[in-house]
């Protein structure tokens, strides 16, 4: 009896030891896993953003009906204009309000597409292994709409700044007052629903346009892993797919966004699509500034996939070590 006593708590300190150190253990490894994907999403959004600013902020200014019909051609001519009548920097005029919302919102996209992948792939039973078509599509899409649904205000301000003249808004702090005290808090979220609508097909085939082209890859050269000229290119038609489809829903985000300014009053996306199409036609104006796009929007979607995916892989290096 006495023995039996004794013996007792020893037995219970064996069984429980080992589940008292695998739980921290586990959790701190994912919390490392969701900060990798933090760091090198926001790193990413970053340096594409920046790469493609001066291209960005012409699209805008083209979308939010501010110039005239859109070619190529005059939208270089509009960058150069604005290098001769403000100087170099005024390229990146808005940039810094883009860096404010780019970089939440690409750590916030590619850690939740990590997430819901393990979701997914948990859900579907592909544990380890790549999703299939459709589970990855849907992948995509819910990471974008988690980032725009957090950071919609601050895509809002963004615009706002780079169709304006910079004696109009000081800074991105002076943008949000001026809005609140003259359109109201509403107007912050102007144009949500067809951003949302437009960055399902968007993210959606984005991500999945990519996932499926690396793993098509890996199953035809041998290789686990892509080299990063094969990821910028892989990256690049990503891009193309997804801003292709999702352009209409753009321009009529950005002319609501930009509405308060420009002597406009869009209050719905069908009155504005109706508007915009009656105004300037169906094609030069839903699809005005796409083959800007077609330059930009490869070359973002190329270096921000590709800068992800090689920051992670240095990451896990360093760690490693």
């Amino acid at each position: 009896m006495g023995n039996g006593v004794r013996e007792g708590p020893v037995e219970f300190q064996r069984d429980v030891e080992p589940v008292t150190a695998w739980i921290p253990a586990e959790d701190n490894q994912e919390k490392k896993k969701v900060l990798n994907s933090l760091m090198a999403g926001a790193l990413a959004g970053a340096v594409a953003k920046t790469a493609v600013a001066p291209l960005d902020r012409t699209k805008i200014m083209f979308q939010g009906g501010l110039t005239g019909w859109f070619i190529l051609q005059e939208a270089y001519r509009l960058i150069y204009r604005t290098y001769l009548n403000e100087g170099f920097w005024s390229l990146w005029r808005g940039n810094s309000a883009t860096m404010v919302r780019v970089i939440p919102y690409a750590a916030i996209q590619f850690c939740a597409h990590e997430e819901y992948k393990q979701i997914l792939g948990n859900y579907y039973g592909f544990q380890g292994k790549a999703l299939t078509p459709f589970p990855r599509f849907i992948a995509g899409s819910l990471a974008g709409t988690t980032a725009a649904m957090v950071t919609y205000p601050l895509d809002m301000v963004r615009a706002r700044m780079a169709v304006t003249p910079k004696e109009m808004y000081s800074s991105i702090v002076h943008v949000f007052i001026r809005i609140s005290r003259e359109e109201g808090l509403k107007t912050l979220y102007r144009g949500f629903t067809p951003t949302i609508l437009g960055v399902i097909p968007y993210a959606g085939l984005s991500f999945f346009t990519y996932e499926t082209l690396k793993k098509a890859h890996a199953e035809h050269s041998g290789r686990a892993q892509p080299s990063p000229p094969e990821r910028l290119l892989f990256g690049a038609c990503a891009g193309l797919i997804g801003q292709s489809a999702s352009y209409p829903l753009d321009v009529v985000r950005r002319r609501m966004q930009t509405a308060g300014v420009l002597g406009h009053t869009y209050s719905s996306i069908l009155l504005t699509m109706h508007d915009i199409v009656r105004e300037e036609g169906l094609v030069r104006g839903l699809y005005k500034g796409l083959s800007m796009n077609w330059v930009k929007g490869p070359i973002a979607v190329g270096i921000s996939f590709t800068t992800f995916d090689l920051t992670q892989i240095l990451l896990r290096k360093l760690q490693e070590r």
